[in-house]
C-alpha cells in the first residue's frame, strides 16, 4: 500500500445549464458549480464544509463520502455556485411581457404610488427562471465530489512518496551514523576504566596507610568495571538500529502509519538521548548530536503523514 500525506489540495469545476422555459427567456442560463478540497495535518479526522445555502442540506451525505475514504487530517470542503448568463440579453416573449404588464397592474391597483418596472426589471425577470434550480446542483454535487476526491487523493499520494523517501534518506544516514559509532564503544569503555583506575591510584597513593595494594586494586578494577558497563552504549546502539529496521517494515506495508511512525520516532529520540548521556568521547558526542538533529528531521516528517 501507499503512504498518504495529511496535506493536499484538489479542486474541480462543472458546467451546468437549463435551457429556457416556454413562458421564459429563449436563451439558456448556467451555473458552474466549483469544489476544493483541502487538508493539513490532524491528530483525527476533522471534517469542514462551507456550502451555499442551497447546497447546505447535503453536508450528512459529504460528510459520509468524505468519512469512507479518509482517516486522518483536518479536511475543508469548500463549494461554490457562480451563475452566468448563456446570452448577454435575454429575449423575452410576447407571453412574458404580457404577464408581467398585467402583474404591474394588479400591483399598481393595491400600491398606486410603486414605481414602473423599467427594461433592465424585465430583462432580469426573463431570465430569472432559467437559472439552474436546486435540485440539478444537488445531482451534480456527489459524483463532482467523488471526482475531486479522488485526485486529492492522488496528490496525497503524491506527496505521501515523497515523505517517504526523506525518511529513508534519513534512516541511511542514521545508519552510517550507528556504523562509525560501533567501534568506538570498546575504545571507549577501556579508555574510561583506565581513567577511572588511575585517578583511584593516585588518591591511594596519597592517602596514608590504607587497604593493601592487591585488594584496592581490585576494588578499583571492580568500580571502573561497573562503571563501563553504564556507559556502555552497545544496546542503545542494538535498539536504535531495530527501530530503524521497524521504521523501513512500516513505510513499505503503507496505509495508515502516521501513528505507529510516531511512536516509533519517539523510541528512537530517547535511544539518541541515552547514547548522548553515556557518551564519554568528544566523537560520541558529535554522533549522539548529529543523530537527534536526524530524528527531530523525521518527527517534523511523520506528523503529516497519515
Amino acid at each position: 500500500m501507499s503512504v498518504y500525506s495529511m496535506t493536499g489540495y484538489a479542486s474541480g469545476q462543472q458546467a451546468i445549464a437549463k435551457a429556457a422555459s416556454g413562458q421564459g427567456a429563449k436563451s439558456a442560463a448556467q451555473a458552474r458549480l466549483g469544489i476544493e478540497l483541502r487538508s493539513v495535518n490532524s491528530r483525527f479526522l476533522d471534517l469542514g464544509f462551507r456550502l451555499p445555502d442551497e447546497l447546505r442540506q447535503h453536508e450528512p451525505a459529504l460528510r459520509e463520502l468524505l468519512g469512507k475514504r479518509l482517516r486522518r487530517g483536518k479536511v475543508e470542503l469548500r463549494v461554490h455556485v457562480e451563475y452566468h448568463d448563456a446570452a448577454a440579453v435575454a429575449e423575452p416573449s410576447a407571453a412574458l411581457l404580457r404577464r408581467l404588464a398585467g402583474l404591474q397592474e394588479q400591483v399598481r391597483v393595491w400600491l398606486p404610488d410603486a414605481a414602473p418596472m423599467t427594461v433592465s426589471d424585465v430583462l432580469r425577470l426573463a431570465i430569472g427562471g432559467t437559472h439552474p434550480a436546486a435540485t440539478d446542483l444537488a445531482e451534480a454535487l456527489l459524483p463532482l465530489t467523488d471526482q475531486v476526491l479522488d485526485d486529492f487523493i492522488a496528490a496525497r499520494g503524491r506527496e505521501g512518496a515523497r515523505l517517504a523517501q526523506l525518511l529513508r534518506d534519513r534512516i541511511t544516514q542514521l545508519r552510517e551514523l550507528a556504523r562509525r559509532a560501533e567501534p568506538l564503544v570498546p575504545e571507549a569503555v577501556e579508555a574510561q576504566k583506565q581513567r577511572f583506575l588511575a585517578r583511584w591510584n593516585d588518591a591511594l597513593a596519597g592517602s596514608e596507610g590504607g587497604a593493601p595494594a592487591e585488594a584496592a586494586q581490585e576494588r578499583a578494577l571492580a568500580e571502573a568495571t561497573a562503571f563501563a558497563i553504564r556507559i556502555d552504549i552497545a544496546e542503545e546502539l542494538g535498539r536504535l538500529i531495530t527501530h530503524l529496521d521497524e521504521i523501513e517494515g512500516v513505510l513499505s506495508k503503507g496505509g495508515e502509519i502516521g501513528k505507529r511512525l510516531d511512536f516509533l520516532i519517539q523510541e528512537l529520540h530517547r535511544e539518541a538521548n541515552t547514547l548522548g548521556s553515556k557518551s564519554s568521547t568528544l566523537e560520541l558526542t558529535r554522533i549522539a548530536v548529529d543523530m537527534k538533529v536526524l530524528i527531530e528531521q523525521m518527527r517534523e516528517q511523520v506528523q503529516n503523514i497519515e
